[in-house]
């Protein structure tokens, strides 16, 4: 059986991303931190297409929770490890810098780039002892232009991407590929609140994209097809920054 873990698999992008890889034929573990119900929902989903998923629920920010959860599901998984992870937990709390509060810049950071380190080094060690994984981190256009209100965010995912970067020279040896998605505008709940018709007009695609196509690049990525692809951002953005 082969295992991906996607964390903030319950919504978005992590949700699409977790019935793409089901679909593939992995045993999906969904990671999520209180939207227990949701999760349950794509599990369900999964099972009902004659898939397989477990939950996993734990904090990625926190880096005692993320050991805990990931020694649990190793110490009843004996004969196995996983082979697959998806780094998509983030959130944002958007401010310009002026009125940003000490808690905003914090809580992003941790919970879009902390969370990469706490739960990737959990998992290489099994990766390189089977000499085969693969990695892909959910980054941002935020992250490679930057957008203003956004420093914290901006932040994060720009560090996600240098940390992408350095770890797939580290390991690519070890035929384990590291690379990162950056979406631009995508319609979830996590863009539910910005000005869509206006930002339409900015986007040549004329829309936003869908997490459905987020979560195609990212079976491609951990796919056989995409072995020689390594320390790549891939952006998927309908052409608005380029």
């Amino acid at each position: 059986m082969k295992y991906a873990l996607i964390t903030g698999g319950s919504r978005g992008i992590g949700r699409a991303v977790c019935l793409a890889l089901a679909n593939d034929g992995f045993s999906v573990i969904i990671n999520y931190r209180s939207n227990e119900g949701a999760a349950i929902e794509v599990k369900q989903e999964i099972e009902k297409n004659g898939g397989s998923a477990e939950l996993l629920p734990f904090d990625v920010s926190d880096s005692k929770s993320v050991d805990a959860a990931i020694q649990q599901w190793q110490s009843s998984h004996p004969d196995d490890y996983i082979s697959v992870l998806v780094n998509n937990a983030g959130i944002r709390d958007d401010a310009v810098m002026v009125f940003m509060q000490d808690e905003q810049w914090n809580k992003v950071l941790r919970t879009n780039l902390d969370s990469f380190f706490y739960v990737t080094r959990r998992l290489l060690k099994a990766m390189i002892t089977n000499r085969h994984g693969r990695i892909v981190n959910v980054a941002s256009l935020s992250g490679i232009k930057g957008l203003a209100g956004q420093t914290n965010y901006s932040a994060a995912k720009a560090g996600l991407i240098g940390s992408t970067k350095a770890l797939a020279q580290e390991i690519g040896s070890r035929k384990i590929t590291v690379n990162a998605v950056a979406p631009g505008f995508i319609a979830t709940d996590m863009t539910q609140d910005l000005p869509e018709a206006e930002l339409k007009k900015m986007i040549p695609a004329g829309r936003f994209g869908t997490a459905e196509e987020v979560a195609d690049l990212v079976s491609f990525l951990v796919s056989d097809k995409a072995a020689y692809i390594n320390g790549e951002v891939i952006s998927i953005n309908g052409g608005l920054y380029t």
